[in-house]
């Protein structure tokens, strides 16, 4: 019998939907994770570092294995990280930008050196590790899971309009995400379009559909996120002056602010399996 997946928040979530979501996905390379934006991570499967298709294809095909079958983190690295290592996909590289671009050239990782500085400041490449491999597999189990959901979710919105945000709530739940735990919007309130989960790294928030009948049993209010929502510019390194835009949702009662990751202001599921 297979295992569920090593999230514990996932299991007894169906994978089909979530299946189809990462079969629907092409390929496409990026040397920093911010090159590929938010909803072309819809459309596309991409790893940091990996530019060689059959690099992506290796670890896009494991993941739909452990999607499939249930396989858990320590599962995935131990079928993955000897193909990665045969492909030179592996550790990490430091040294001169000639020197680093030799040696990504000898393994092939790179066509042309010109995705590498000039200069003489020591740099690092990080390619395949056991921390990626778990960076990897917990974002991409995530946000196929609740691409699935949120397709589940609308297919039901005839007796669940209402939706409710649920957060993990421990020791390393993030403010900005513990603030919208219980928050109701309608499944057609924008809010959803910046805020369905996964809203960052290692996110671990869900979304749960309600009744009416399950809004009054529970007291529940319907919240509204009309003229609350809007963007704000965050860097998304801090080795790079690079600014991109984040979803800020303000809350009508307190003024707090929250908002995602930067990158993950999107949903992943929307405009893509529905």
């Amino acid at each position: 019998m297979p295992q569920t997946p090593d999230l514990k928040y996932l299991i007894n979530l169906s994978p089909e939907k979530a299946v189809e979501y990462l079969k629907n996905k092409g390929y496409q390379f990026s040397w920093d994770w911010y090159e590929i934006w938010q909803d072309s991570h819809k459309r596309s499967f991409t790893v940091a570092k990996a530019m060689r298709e059959d690099i992506l294809s290796a670890i896009r095909e494991m993941t739909e294995k452990s999607l499939k079958e249930g396989l858990t983190l320590e599962q995935f690295k131990k079928e993955l990280e000897p193909e990665l290592k045969s492909k030179g996909w592996w550790g990490v590289i430091s040294g001169k930008p000639d020197e680093v671009r030799e040696e990504l050239l000898k393994r092939k990782l790179i066509k042309n050196g010109d995705l590498i500085p000039d200069g003489d400041e020591e740099i690092t490449v990080k390619l395949g590790s056991p921390w990626r491999l778990k960076t990897i597999y917990r974002t991409n189990i995530q946000t196929a899971y609740m691409a699935g959901r949120y397709k589940g979710q609308i297919d039901n919105t005839e007796n669940r309009p209402y939706w409710q945000y649920v957060t993990v709530i421990d020791k390393r739940t993030r403010a900005s995400h513990a603030r919208l735990n219980g928050k109701v919007f309608r499944y057609d309130d924008p809010f959803w379009d910046s805020f369905y989960p996964p809203n960052g790294w290692g996110c671990r928030c869900r979304v749960r559909a309600l009744s009416g009948q399950n809004l009054k049993d529970r007291n529940l209010e319907i919240d509204s996120s009309e003229n609350q929502l809007s963007q704000e510019m965050r860097s998304v390194s801090a080795k790079t002056e690079k600014m991109k835009p984040v979803a800020v949702y303000i809350d009508p009662l307190t003024g707090h602010k929250t908002e995602p990751d930067v990158g993950w202001s999107y949903n992943p599921g929307k405009k893509i399996i529905v």
